[in-house]
């Protein structure tokens, strides 16, 4: 049996993905890397055993005593991953990027074994621009990212199978009422939540009801019917398929979710993102009619209360943005993922 190493660490945009693709290689051995702490711990199935090692990322672009000491913890995380490779007898590395992928990638060409970088974001940062020329092939997400990197393979983004199949909802929500789902990613967005919490009474009274996903760290309150927040809900794939209308942050996976599901969205992207990557991943959705886009800092409560209020009254709008989802959508991204990986 072959076996795999899967370097994917920290937020769902970067394990959702990898786990996709696990999905198509029932028949590998797959082991998982990971770090302490982070989202893995929970997501990653047991079926995969996880291998944690001790690895930070650069905060800042200024040379300091914390960048050497990123830079030795890397450099450690190298020779840790180098011999797990030797002692697993890894055939290949997979990685979705992070601060993970740059021990995973190094010390598998080190080691000779091939190497599959996936990069899922429109503008990919410095440390991938790097460490693509040493992969075996880095594929993407975007048609625009071939642009900054080597060796590349369009694939676009792999979704779950759940977002492919119908999904049921336990949430007590009114059938055929307009649905608006709000979500800031993995990690919750306060700015986001304080804006959408402003505008919730009058979208309520428009006919409207809400599920808000606030993330674990949010600590505002709203009661009003109709309003139903929740730090987190697993099932992603049948709240995006109900959904007429979707408020969320723009990291790539989220939005491969959307466009599988054909759901109407805006778009706020999370203002500090590296390279600033999460806007140009949402011009991509709004150049061809996909999705609205608003810089964090230009949209005002008031502002999104009114777009929202007009999208509602206007249903044509939210069915030309349905259509041009398709123009995104790869709905075999996953599967194509795999097929590269055999290939190795």
């Amino acid at each position: 049996m072959k076996r795999l190493l899967i370097a994917a660490s920290g937020t769902g945009g970067h394990l959702f993905p990898a786990l996709a693709v696990a999905e198509y290689l029932k028949d590998y051995q797959i082991e998982w890397l990971g770090v302490a702490d982070r989202m893995e711990r929970s997501l990653v199935p047991s079926d995969y055993p996880i291998h944690i090692i001790k690895v930070q990322g650069f905060q800042s672009r200024k040379i300091s005593l914390s960048t050497v000491k990123v830079i030795l913890s890397q450099l450690q995380a190298v020779l840790k991953v180098k011999s797990l490779l030797s002692e697993l007898k890894i055939d290949a590395v997979f990685t979705t990027g992070g601060y993970i992928a740059a021990p995973a990638i190094l010390a598998a060409y080190w080691a000779g074994i091939p190497v599959v970088l996936h990069e899922s974001n429109s503008i990919p940062g410095k440390v991938t621009r790097f460490l693509s020329r040493f992969c075996t092939v880095t594929a993407i997400g975007f048609r625009q990212t071939a642009s900054y990197l080597k060796k590349t393979k369009l694939v676009g983004n792999p979704v779950r199978d759940s977002f492919l199949s119908p999904q049921s909802l336990d949430i007590p929500l009114t059938k055929d009422k307009f649905l608006i789902v709000v979500v800031g990613g993995s990690q919750g967005a306060i700015a986001l939540n304080n804006l959408v919490r402003f505008c919730v009474p009058a979208w309520v009274n428009e006919g409207a009801q809400i599920v808000h996903l606030t993330g674990e760290k949010d600590n505002g309150k709203l009661d009003s019917q109709g309003y139903h927040p929740f730090p987190f809900y697993k099932n992603m794939a049948g709240l995006f398929q109900r959904a007429d209308l979707v408020i969320s942050r723009s990291g790539s996976a989220t939005l491969a979710e959307l466009a599988v599901t054909t759901t109407p969205s805006i778009l706020i992207p999370f203002p500090f993102a590296a390279e600033d990557h999460q806007y140009y991943n949402a011009r991509a959705f709004e150049q061809v009619g996909a999705a609205l886009v608003y810089r964090q800092e230009k949209i005002t409560a008031e502002a999104l209360e009114q777009l929202v209020l007009d999208l509602i009254k206007n249903p044509e709008k939210l069915e030309q943005m349905r259509q041009a989802c398709l123009d995104l959508a790869v709905f075999d991204s996953a599967q194509q993922m795999a097929r590269i990986i055999r290939e190795l």
